[in-house]
């Protein structure tokens, strides 16, 4: 079997995994802004580094999985205007800012449990972690890389530069960030443009603030997410992960911070989901074209045609490579919907088909060669950087075997017992406890099995007494609502949804 590959933002290229302590690994993936609901954008990471998360366990690791909250007040972004994202929202919803922190954060947590994504091990909040943000900038201090203004401290990015490489991860150049010149408050504490804040001076109408050895104020966005890496994963751990866009300032000034504080880079292995596009464009706030989970499963947004379930959209998101752009369409969507449907009833089909295929030898060798090397080749696509959309296009190979095996075009003797088995098993593991998908109609599918069992023993009851005005009533109904009702032999009654 072939090693697990990771494609290593770093270095640029595909490496062997190999976690620092065999059969454990260490991975942290920042999590969201909770000043806010969250997008469609926001949800590929969580999905990718889920199935990520999935896998790695599946390989027989034990995995540490801390994905942040991020609810404390920071620079959005170095290159944007300075703001406190939750006390500006918290003003305008007229919400305590920890009452708007936990608002979102439980819709977040909602939104990813719609999503069927594992919780992580740990779950630290940027305000819950002070002390070690704190101590964290002190200790840069100390070995001369950051400096106070007015109860500000700053990164001093050149001088790491001098002696470190600044901008390897990014690709971005020293000497054009330290040319750049931007108007944003505070800019001109700084020594140069390309310093980033690690603690800000908090005004007296900054609601979340905290005391520290520079005056009160608050973090500033980078050293939260290396405070916590460093205190649950140690100071080098295996793999972080985020979003492309996080590259830069993010994940270079954490690379930085950590690199003075630790004296060691980090981490190992950074991985970075590409964006979701509309009509070519990266989904945002800035643009305008939004569109917040919320709206996704309820469908009442202008860009949506009609609502979608939330395992639509994860499988949307699996059905491309993680690292490639995916652009948002309804009809790539629907186009999704429809995939999944087919993929799911095979699925189903598969633990309906009886045990014909019991002997041992297959009755067509090609066939059942061709579909064990199509389950043997998921191991192969995911070892190659988690290619999930190539181990959907084998299950899609699949797929007519087993419709052809249920419809009798096929027989299940076709395969042998052991094959069949395997496909039994490998569909199990590969849909549900890897790709983490779940049915469509999972929720409302005990509710729908109960009302269709008491329909059926009303039109028995109807047809034994020979009232066929209401036996063939309740048959029409259900067939407009799109279920279709079949006798079959013995009296016996069977359904499916069209």
């Amino acid at each position: 079997m072939s090693q697990l590959k990771v494609y290593n933002s770093l270095t640029r290229q595909k490496e062997v995994f190999k976690s620092i302590t065999p059969g454990h690994v260490g991975m942290y993936v920042c999590g969201p802004t909770v000043s806010g609901e969250s997008h469609l954008g926001h949800a590929r990471p969580y999905i990718t580094f889920d199935v990520i998360y999935r896998y790695l366990t599946f390989l027989g690791n034990k995995v540490r999985y801390v994905r942040n909250i991020t609810d404390a007040g920071h620079f959005e972004e170095e290159g944007r205007e300075a703001v406190d994202k939750i006390a500006t929202k918290a003003v305008l919803e007229k919400l305590e800012p920890m009452e708007l922190v936990t608002k979102y954060t439980n819709l977040f947590h909602w939104a990813m449990e719609q999503f069927n994504t594992l919780q992580p091990s740990i779950e630290p909040t940027a305000t819950g972690h002070i002390v070690e943000q704190i101590e964290m900038i002190k200790k840069i201090m100390e070995a001369g890389y950051a400096y106070e203004v007015n109860g500000s401290v700053y990164f001093d990015v050149k001088k790491y530069a001098a002696s470190h490489e600044y901008g390897k991860l990014s690709g971005r150049i020293i000497e054009d960030l330290l040319e750049t010149t931007r108007e944003l408050e505070g800019q001109e504490e700084k020594r140069d443009t390309a310093d980033f804040a690690l603690w800000k001076n908090a005004a007296p109408e900054h609601i979340m603030r905290w005391q520290s050895p520079w005056g009160v104020g608050y973090p500033g966005w980078h050293i939260e997410c290396s405070a916590m890496a460093t205190k649950y994963l140690g100071v080098q751990f295996d793999i972080h992960g985020g979003g492309m866009d996080l590259l830069f300032p993010h994940h270079e000034s954490e690379i930085a911070q950590s690199t003075i504080c630790n004296h060691s880079a980090p981490v190992r292995y950074w991985i970075h989901n590409n964006m979701i596009t509309i009509n070519g464009r990266k989904m945002g706030k800035s643009y305008n074209n939004v569109i917040k989970l919320t709206e996704l499963f309820s469908g009442d947004h202008p860009l949506l045609e009609k609502a979608f379930h939330p395992m639509t959209i994860r499988f949307f998101i699996l059905q491309t490579h993680y690292r490639s752009t995916l652009d948002f369409s309804n009809e790539a969507l629907l186009a999704s919907e429809k995939g999944l449907k087919r993929l799911w009833d095979a699925y189903e089909n598969l633990g309906k088909l009886n045990e014909e295929g019991s002997r041992q030898e297959a009755g067509d060798a090609e066939l059942d060669s061709k579909v064990k090397r199509l389950i043997g080749e998921f191991e192969e696509f995911m070892n190659d950087d988690f290619s999930t959309a190539k181990v959907l296009a084998n299950m899609f190979e699949i797929v007519p075997v087993i419709n052809s095996m249920k419809d009798k075009t096929i027989s299940v003797s076709a395969l042998s017992r052991q094959t069949f088995e395997l496909l039994q098993r490998s569909f199990k593991i590969w849909l549900e406890d890897i790709l983490g998908l779940n049915s469509v109609n999972e929720a409302d599918n005990s509710k729908l099995q109960g009302v269709m069992q008491l329909l059926i023993e009303i039109r028995k009851e109807a047809k034994g007494k020979k009232d066929f005005a209401t036996s063939d009533k309740i048959r029409n109904q259900l067939t407009q609502l799109g279920i279709t009702l079949k006798d079959e032999k013995g009296g016996e009654m069977s359904w499916s949804v069209e």
